[in-house]
């Protein structure tokens, strides 16, 4: 029980700082860009987190220099709060590393087409008519 609520503070740590970033990020990137209705700031964050993920899960795996807590911190912490787009970015990858191609097309069609008809579904169901 004491792991469960230590990984759950080393978690929810890391949340709260990944939150501020995209906060803070995304708020920058729309302020340097006011006239566009185009979601830069949003784009910034997901690209920089994958990037992000990346680096760490490859120093990680190739250089062992981050040990199962700061990699908890980090990668589930600080970057599943800053964007959970990182993560879908870095299991799918794995998913291409193992070559389980029918698993990817899968996932990547499922969470694109699903979580837009949920999207839609969700704002039909509360918009006022």
């Amino acid at each position: 029980m004491k792991t469960v609520l230590i990984n759950a503070l080393v978690v929810g740590s890391g949340g709260f700082v990944g939150a501020l970033a995209r906060y803070g990020l995304s708020g920058l990137v729309h302020r340097q860009l006011p006239h566009t209705t185009f979601p830069y700031g949003t784009l910034v964050v997901n690209l920089l987190g994958c990037l992000l993920i990346g680096l760490l899960a490859g120093i990680s795996e190739s250089r062992q220099l981050l040990g199962p807590e700061l990699r908890t911190f980090a990668l589930i912490g600080v970057l599943g709060a800053f964007t959970t787009f990182s993560t879908f970015g870095h299991e799918t990858f794995q998913m291409l590393r193992n070559a389980e191609y029918f698993r990817v097309a899968a996932s990547v069609g499922m969470h694109v087409i699903l979580g837009l008809a949920l999207v839609w579904a969700g704002y039909a169901l509360t918009a006022s008519r």
